[in-house]
């Protein structure tokens, strides 16, 4: 006996809308992750300017379609040529951090699409580098490098504000010059230092003929008290002998080896002095 052909169409049909049901719940909703934000096109009105948050969001299957932008900070790296006030070639490396302003997702959407960091940055970083840049000399851009660096923030913040986008953070990570400039750079240090090195023997040598002539003053002095006190007690050379006979004794008597020296090699010759105390 063969099955009820109204209870076989009934089976068919039941599958088809519920597997239609299925699909067009599933189609029915979107989730937008953490993170993100997203807009809807619809096909007959066009971008709804309402903007989604995160989480699970219904829409109409066939007719809408969701569009999720990241709306976290990215980092971006960028190099720029340019030229200094002094006509000298700088090569900037510039890091940016970019968003986009999630409440302008609509707009953004339609005048850029969703690759607008690709399409805007470039353009705006290395026209802003080159208007501050052309403001300084190549020296200047070394010394007031953080003036230099708040000048490319502020301008590249105001660029980026007419598309709709939010810089976090400008920082310049790198910064080099042309051959020329860094070979003349190196030749004017080697020439300071060489100018420092110049000065500094100049002025040892000042120092050296002042210490030779304190010293020959102080030896002159020290001859002049010596005649004066031979002159006025001959007593003082014996004392000088004396002394000078204690300082050989004493090293020779730390001496490893055995050395017999007379009274005159240690300049203490007692019979002689002996004589003269007698006349």
């Amino acid at each position: 006996k063969l099955p009820d052909p109204r209870l076989i169409s009934g089976i068919v049909q039941t599958a088809v809308f519920g597997g239609a049901g299925a699909y067009g719940l599933y189609h029915s909703l979107f989730n937008v992750e953490g993170g993100h934000r997203a807009i809807v096109y619809n096909r007959f009105v066009g971008i709804r300017e309402k903007i989604f948050a995160e989480g699970t969001h219904p829409m109409i299957p066939w007719i809408e379609r969701p569009i999720t932008y990241d709306v976290r900070a990215r980092a971006h790296q960028i190099s720029s040529h340019s030229g200094s006030r002094d006509l000298q070639m700088v090569n900037i490396t510039l890091r940016v951090l970019t968003r986009p302003d999630a409440s302008k997702l609509p707009t953004i959407y339609r005048n850029l699409g969703t690759d607008f960091n690709e399409r805007v940055l470039p353009s705006i970083v290395h026209e802003t580098l080159k208007s501050v840049v052309a403001q300084y000399n190549a020296s200047q851009l070394i010394t007031q490098r953080e003036q230099v660096s708040l000048a490319v923030r502020s301008q590249l913040i105001q660029r980026a504000a007419g598309f709709n986008m939010l810089l976090d953070d400008v920082s310049i990570t790198a910064l080099t010059f042309g051959r020329e400039y860094t070979a003349a750079i190196e030749a004017k240090q080697v020439a300071q230092q060489e100018a420092e090195r110049a000065k500094f023997i100049v002025e040892k040598a000042k120092q050296d003929k002042r210490s030779a002539v304190i010293r020959a003053e102080g030896e002159a002095k020290s001859a002049k008290l010596i005649g004066e006190a031979i002159a006025s007690n001959p007593a003082f050379i014996t004392l000088r002998k004396i002394e000078a006979a204690r300082d050989i004794a004493q090293t020779m008597s730390e001496s490893n080896n055995r050395v017999m020296l007379n009274a005159d090699s240690l300049l203490l010759n007692l019979a002689d002095m002996e004589k003269k105390a007698t006349k």
